[in-house]
């Protein structure tokens, strides 16, 4: 599997976020950046990540995904801070 492929599953479906997969093989980073995360916590939203990619990693064609999201607000705090 290659990273364009896990955005594209990510990006497909959580409409509206910005992807950004990095990695090769079967584990990737992950940074996904929507509105969508607004008052969620930090398990929600990384739940809502997985959905799109479940089957993938039920079926072993993806072993490791992590995950770091935020909404746009906090995206624009942490690009300040340097965080990503």
């Amino acid at each position: 599997m290659e990273s364009d492929q896990v955005k594209q599953l990510i990006e497909a479906g959580l409409p509206g976020c910005e992807v950004t997969v990095t990695g090769d093989g079967s584990h990737f980073d992950a940074t996904v950046i929507g509105d969508i995360f607004a008052g969620k916590s930090l398990v929600k939203k990384q739940q809502l990540v997985y959905a799109t990619i479940n089957d993938r990693i039920s079926s072993g064609e993806l072993h490791a995904l992590t995950i770091k999201t935020y909404t746009p607000q906090e995206w624009e705090k942490a690009s300040k801070l340097r965080v990503s």
